[in-house]
């Protein structure tokens, strides 16, 4: 056997995994298996393969190894019998747990828990410089301690699944080194987040609304963002198969321009490191108009995906925003199925169906897209004297859409889609003001 050869079967076996999960008695045993059949998605996203799946029942987790000193045996007998390099489990392990586990498992076998598959997929797609940065502070404040003191030899951290990313031969400093790396990053991240906040501020004042496509990773945010733009990002069937938020600008049938921005996808039990992260980021939901939100409605796993969606949309604070569910996939047969019956309880007076693949239902999105972003909003014309310039920079500033400014000898005469709030506060240079009582 040649060294090639024998490098391809090490990279085989590491790359091989037994998936674990853990059903205690507040756990629906359904649900777990619907965790397990996630995590081998993202094994099978990472370039692993799942070689068997183990679900421990116990009352309540081992608190050394999560599953007891039973089951570790067991899994530490597949191990050794059929070449198995990888362990992973569907939760969050300590420090103290990944040791003890490796060191009972033995045969130089590699545990993972679920967060540090997350990361080393981000690790393996990140592209921009801010994504590869954001990668690394995630994997270094999230793995570092997870990867020091276990008794073994760091230096085999080369390669493999959980161990790649720009962070690698940092891991395998003191920690005195790692904080420093951190802080060094941190402060790369601050000013990358300048510029995107200078980037931001200046669509701002194009007065041109913004709309986040968000959701479930792999529900077809990339696909849709394509078809309307051609902005050429790659859309794989694939867990975050992009991380880096795209802009384009679209035009509607109404005229009406609009910002539109992919952003990365969501999963359940998304990693508290990785949020802090891309902070930045995800902060495009934050700041956005509105939300496009995604669902692959041939995934019987959408209601799950949806709720999930919605809880981390709450967190960032864009739970709130005006919102447009857009269930993707139509085309499909098993979409079809879910969503025969006309009072299915996941729809909405906001909610369309379509095809992002092959622009099925497009006209009902872009209907129902249009009518979202008019929302409490009206076309006004105000004549604001010279001496009051000001108050254009207001509807700037407040969101306002301007469709033209004409500088006169004595006005600025601006035509804007404004909500009634800001209508009102110009009431005194709107040339035809709704009456009393339509804006109050």
């Amino acid at each position: 056997m040649n060294d090639t050869t024998l490098s391809a079967k090490e990279t085989e076996i590491r790359g091989r995994a037994i998936l674990v999960g853990v059903c205690t008695r507040d756990d629906d045993p359904e649900e777990v298996e619907r965790g397990l059949d996630e995590l081998s998605r993202l094994l099978d996203t990472a370039g692993g393969s799942t070689f068997a799946r183990v679900t421990q029942n116990k009352d309540t987790f081992d608190p050394r190894t999560i599953i007891g000193s039973g089951k570790v045996a067991e899994i530490a007998s597949l191990c050794e019998n059929n070449e198995v390099g990888m362990i992973i489990f569907d939760m969050e392990l300590s420090p103290s747990q990944i040791r003890n586990l490796e060191d009972d498992i033995g045969h130089d076998v590699h545990v993972l828990d679920r967060s540090m598959l997350i990361l080393d997929i981000f690790a393996l797609h990140a592209a921009s410089a801010e994504g590869k940065v954001q990668v690394e502070l995630a994997q270094l404040q999230y793995t570092a301690p997870r990867l020091t003191g276990r008794g073994k030899d760091m230096s085999r951290l080369g390669g493999g699944i959980g161990t790649r990313g720009p962070g690698e031969s940092q891991l395998e400093s003191d920690r005195r080194h790692i904080q420093r790396r951190i802080r060094a990053l941190e402060a790369q991240l601050a000013e990358m987040d300048g510029n995107r906040r200078t980037m931001r501020a200046t669509r701002d004042r194009s007065g041109i609304p913004r709309a986040a496509i968000v959701g479930y990773t792999n529900a077809g945010k990339s696909t849709l963002l394509n078809r309307l733009t051609d902005a050429g990002i790659l859309a794989e069937n694939k867990l975050f198969a992009t991380l880096d938020p795209t802009t384009r600008q679209y035009t509607l049938p109404s005229g009406d321009k609009l910002l539109l921005t992919d952003t990365v996808g969501f999963i359940r039990k998304l990693p508290h490191h990785l949020v802090r992260a891309f902070r930045s980021t995800l902060d495009e939901a934050v700041l956005c108009d509105l939300l496009l939100i995604i669902i692959d409605a041939s995934d019987p796993e959408c209601r799950a995906q949806l709720e999930c969606t919605e809880e981390l949309l709450r967190e960032l604070g864009a739970g709130d925003k005006p919102k447009l569910y857009v269930f993707n996939q139509c085309d499909k047969p098993e979409a079809k199925a879910q969503f025969a019956l006309p009072d299915h309880s996941l729809l909405s007076e906001n909610t369309v169906f379509i095809s992002a693949r092959t622009g099925e239902g497009m006209d009902d999105f872009l209907e129902g897209l249009q009518k979202l972003l008019h929302a409490g909003k009206s076309r006004a014309t105000f004549v604001i004297p010279n001496a009051r310039a000001g108050e254009l920079n207001r509807l700037y500033a407040e969101g306002a859409a301007i469709e033209s400014v004409d500088y006169g000898a004595e006005n600025i005469t601006v035509v804007a889609i404004v909500d009634d709030k800001l209508r009102g506060r110009l009431r005194e240079f709107d040339s035809a003001p709704p009456a009393r009582g339509e804006d109050d």
